[in-house]
């Protein structure tokens, strides 16, 4: 099946992790939409990856994650990946040290992950490819105390992602997959290739997938 020609949101892209796979999608013949909340960062990326659509969106606000969807199907029409890489880390401190403010920030990763996926659940359904990824931590399987906030926002988002793929297993095209990772430092280009190959392999086998980079 292969990615070329498909549309492929990355949310979250002006990281890392999104620059890498942005670059290595677009190389491959992927229709790529960036979407992030720095306007400064979107258009370095655009400057730098040429054939790159951004969007600037609060994807914690589902009213502007549905103006998005509206945006990217007036444009490009019905999408057929979902890479959620909205992330970042909070803690330490010990369990005492886990605050609601700190909880705040992280818990935005799991909004976006709703939001994002309520939007685009009918493109990926009807894809014949339609891919949802979603970075994790290893912290999920060994969470400390002070990454507690960390490991249980994480924890949630394994779940909803295992909820779309239980629904995606209905019409058996679409597959949802979990990466979960020690950190994404050095392994940006390793996980790209990896989640650039799920569109060259059976739904069944990717759909529900737990993918560990590092010790489990």
């Amino acid at each position: 099946m292969g990615v070329e020609g498909r549309t492929i949101v990355i949310a979250g892209g002006t990281s890392a992790s999104g620059r890498a796979l942005a670059e290595v999608l677009l190389s491959f013949g992927a229709s790529v939409v960036s979407v992030g909340s720095d306007a400064g960062r979107l258009t370095a990326l655009a400057e730098e990856l040429p054939g790159i659509r951004t969007e600037l969106t609060d994807l914690t606000d589902e009213a502007a994650v549905s103006d998005l969807a509206q945006r990217v199907h007036s444009a490009s029409g019905p999408i057929d990946g979902l890479v959620n890489l909205v992330g970042g880390w909070r803690g330490g401190g010990g369990l005492a040290g886990q605050s609601d403010a700190d909880y705040r920030v992280l818990e935005r990763s799991f909004a976006a992950l709703r939001h994002t996926s309520r939007a685009f659940y009918d493109d990926l359904v009807a894809s014949s490819a339609g891919r949802l990824v979603i970075i994790s931590s290893t912290a999920v399987a060994d969470p400390k105390p002070g990454g507690a906030n960390y490991a249980a926002v994480k924890a949630a988002s394994e779940t909803w992602t295992k909820a779309v793929a239980a629904g995606f297993a209905k019409g058996g095209t679409a597959g949802a997959s979990i990466y979960r990772v020690t950190a994404l430092a050095g392994m940006e280009r390793a996980i790209a290739a990896s989640i650039l190959n799920l569109w060259d392999r059976p739904a069944a086998e990717i759909n529900g997938r737990d993918w560990v980079f590092g010790p489990s």
